[in-house]
């Protein structure tokens, strides 16, 4: 089981010009990186914001939410809400099993379409958060930071996310060292709290 603090926003319609170049030019190694492209599949649960279930290429994922663990400020434009999560992934060798086509017709799942540009920061003490060229790396502390267009019943969405691992010690530390760094450069549109959740309460939003 994998461990995470994260900070999570949501917004309806695309990603704004302004947001996407701060994020190309001040978080990406390479701004010319390609996203990645994806369709994942979740289970909505209705009143249910502390549990997340989807399907994501071929395998299975359960999250759920263990802490909240209150607002942050992380300078003039940004408030979000930090929580903690319990990750749980299960893999099929056989293919047979977590394979899209078999709850396509089960209106209780829902299809997200995302396109997701994200960069890995490998997190130090004392030391600002280093870049990762190759996510294979082995890393004991770090935090991803990714910038997402997202696809839900035909209407478009944008999120913008944070997700801390490592060290059970480290874990805040890594997310608010990332965050902070971060956003020392960014001046787009503020980011508030009232916006910032989890996938299970932003599908809860869009799909009652």
């Amino acid at each position: 089981m994998l461990t995470t603090y994260e900070l999570r926003w949501f917004y309806p319609g695309t990603i704004p010009q302004e947001v996407e170049l701060w994020f190309e030019q001040n978080c990406l190694i390479s701004p010319l990186q390609p996203p990645e492209e994806r369709e994942d599949l979740y289970l909505y649960s209705p009143r249910c914001d502390f549990l997340g279930i989807k399907l994501r290429q071929g395998r299975l994922e359960v999250k759920w939410r263990k802490a909240e663990l209150g607002v942050g400020r992380f300078g003039e434009f940004v408030l979000g809400n930090t929580e903690k999560w319990g990750k749980w992934l299960c893999c099929d060798p056989t293919k047979e099993s977590f394979q899209p086509n078999l709850v396509l017709d089960n209106p209780s799942w829902v299809s997200v379409q995302k396109i997701r540009y994200s960069q890995l920061y490998q997190v130090f003490p004392e030391f600002p958060p280093q870049p990762v060229v190759s996510k294979n790396e082995g890393i004991d502390n770090g935090c991803t930071v990714e910038l997402t267009h997202l696809i839900i019943q035909e209407n478009a969405w944008w999120s913008l996310a944070f997700e801390a691992f490592g060290e059970d010690t480290r874990l805040m530390e890594n997310l608010q060292t990332t965050a902070s760094w971060v956003f020392k450069t960014y001046r787009g549109l503020k980011l508030l709290a009232l916006n910032s959740y989890a996938y299970p309460s932003w599908l809860a939003l869009v799909c009652r």
